[in-house]
């Protein structure tokens, strides 16, 4: 067997190479989360050809195993469906000055490291919802992957997002600041846009429903309902789904009229909005880590965070009128690689962890209209996490990554 080692600190990286191209590789491991993922079925073999599951089987039917793993738990790979691979922590450098002052090479090279940490976390895929700034260098860095240059996630990519004029920084009033997304105003230009993201090779639209408008000043409703909808036609006419950063509740209601898939943050939604998202089938990503970070990064420790942060209280509104929702962190406020902290976040605000574990997999894979992600069984190609605890037991257990097996190859941690 040959294998490569990529020492790091505090992390080592092995590939497996043993196997060639187009063999199949059998795992054996003791436990293997079931289809309904409430549940484990114990010493199984999972068979592999690349990335797509070929089989799951008893140990007992299987002919033999390439791999054991003995006592550990197997599940697919997580999703994280908000990230910001070309963002790194806010009390590192603020968001101004990565926009600014970091150059776009700088910023991409810093984005293979983030990306690596990511799958390293055990987060197989993910969907990198706007690169701030950094042009398309989420389209280069999906390809990167793709390719093997770089080890990272399965990436869907939103390239620049959509926002209206005057209303995102740097320095929103001042058009002759270079600026964090593609700013448009009307129908005509939110169409463009859409036009020019699809033909930049977007997997996804990204609009900003709300924001401040100017420097200061609470969050407000961005585009109308009619401008909305003609992004999302637009969207849809290139076969591409929407995702709405939205918190106040008439930017979250706006964007559920108009068709998106998805809503990000969604801290304000009301009982009525809540009851239209259920009905229209929009699944919320809470981003509940990065409103943790934010706090801390202010100075805010210990139980004031939980009265300050309006993201709890929008989740738990979310959860009890069962909108779906689905893991999206907005990593890159936070250290990628932490995004397992997401999951943990809504065990200690209602989920259980089986719901939290589900949000991560099949409901995400769902969100994203791939099906093939999410689950272990044959015809899947989700990506297997090797755990050193059972995450249905204890959450946390989601941050003892022992394995990744990935594009078929092992990664250790």
């Amino acid at each position: 067997m040959r294998a490569a080692f990529l020492v790091l600190p505090f992390t080592v990286l092995w590939v497996a190479a043993g196997a060639p191209a187009q063999r199949q590789a059998t795992w054996r491991c003791k436990h293997v989360l079931a289809e309904d993922g409430a549940s484990f079925r114990d010493d199984m073999v999972v068979t592999t050809l690349l990335d797509e599951v070929v089989s799951v089987l008893p140990a007992a039917a299987a002919d033999h195993s390439d791999r054991e793993f003995g006592e550990l738990w197997m599940i697919p790979g997580l999703i994280d469906l908000h990230t910001h691979l070309l963002l790194h922590p806010y009390n590192e450098a603020s968001w101004d000055d990565q926009v600014l002052k970091e150059s776009l090479e700088l910023r991409s090279i810093r984005a293979t490291s983030n990306a690596r940490a990511t799958l390293l976390a055990g987060f197989c895929t993910v969907r990198d919802l706007g690169t701030e700034g950094a042009a398309l260098a989420d389209i280069a860095l999906r390809s990167a992957i793709q390719g093997g240059i770089v080890p990272g996630p399965r990436l869907f990519a939103a390239t620049r997002a959509i926002v209206l004029v005057g209303c995102y920084g740097p320095s929103p009033d001042d058009p002759s600041v270079p600026k964090g997304a593609q700013a448009v105003a009307g129908i005509d230009g939110v169409r463009q846009a859409v036009r020019d993201q699809a033909k930049a090779g977007a997997d996804w639209i990204k609009v900003y429903a709300d924001y401040r408008h100017g420097a200061r000043g609470p969050a407000a409703p961005t585009f109308s309902l009619e401008e909305l909808q003609a992004l999302c036609a637009e969207a849809a006419a290139a076969k591409l789904p929407v995702a709405a950063h939205a918190s106040t509740d008439e930017g979250i209601r706006r964007a559920v009229l108009a068709g998106v898939r998805t809503i990000e943050h969604g801290t304000q939604a009301s009982e009525a909005t809540l009851r239209l998202m259920v009905e229209k089938g929009a699944v919320l990503c809470p981003c509940l880590a990065a409103n943790e970070a934010i706090l801390h990064y202010a100075g805010h420790q210990g139980p004031i965070t939980d009265r300050l942060n309006p993201g709890k209280a929008g989740f738990q509104r979310a959860l009890a009128a069962a909108v779906t929702i689905a893991c999206g962190s907005d990593a890159g406020v936070f250290s990628h690689g932490d995004n397992a902290r997401e999951l943990e976040l809504m065990v200690e605000y209602g989920m259980t962890p089986a719901q939290a574990l589900a949000a991560a997999t099949v409901v995400a894979a769902k969100a994203l209209g791939r099906n093939e992600l999410g689950t272990i069984r044959a015809g899947a190609r989700p990506g297997l996490v090797l755990l050193r605890g059972d995450p249905l037991q204890d959450v946390h257990n989601l941050r003892k990554v022992a394995a990744v097996i990935f594009g078929g190859k092992e990664l250790l941690r």
